[in-house]
């Protein structure tokens, strides 16, 4: 496996748009479509295509928000096509975007949120290091957070 993330473009957009869930995974997160729409619409959110080498396997979409509180650092959206699941790309998706939101961002907390009975994502993020917070968000999902270990000067 050899993960990369390459920003949605006009030449890639036609193709992650493509990118399908599962019958049972409908409604747990918006189409790639509806993703890049509301991207289209806010400089805020940075929308992704998740590829092995040259393959498009997937989707993510996350962003920094200046107006919530004192501003939160979202890993808003992850898709792995259906083709690709069962594969292992999610969790190393998972890694790879944690990786870089830390160092993208100066951000110490990344925010997500999740359906209730979306038990595999949970299971997932949880093996990541999020955890539910108490928080909803505006759609009802709960939110989870995920606080970044202090980076300090190596220890001789």
């Amino acid at each position: 496996m050899c993960l990369h993330f390459e920003t949605v473009t006009a030449k890639n957009r036609g193709a992650v748009e493509r990118l399908a869930l599962l019958p049972e995974q409908a409604g747990f997160i918006e189409s790639p479509t509806e993703c890049l729409r509301e991207a289209d619409a806010s400089d805020f959110w940075r929308p992704v295509g998740i590829y092995d080498g040259t393959e498009l396997v997937g989707f993510a979409m996350y962003g920094y928000l200046p107006f919530l509180g004192e501003g939160q650092l979202w890993f808003d959206r992850l898709l792995i096509d259906k083709a690709f699941q069962g594969r292992g790309y999610a969790k190393a998706a998972i890694a790879a975007l944690l990786e870089r939101l830390r160092q993208e961002y100066p951000c110490r907390r990344v925010y997500l949120s999740v359906y209730g009975d979306n038990a595999a994502a949970i299971h997932l993020y949880q093996q990541a290091g999020f955890s539910f917070n108490g928080d909803y968000d505006t759609k009802g999902e709960r939110v989870m957070v995920l606080d970044f270990p202090e980076t300090g000067p190596a220890e001789t």
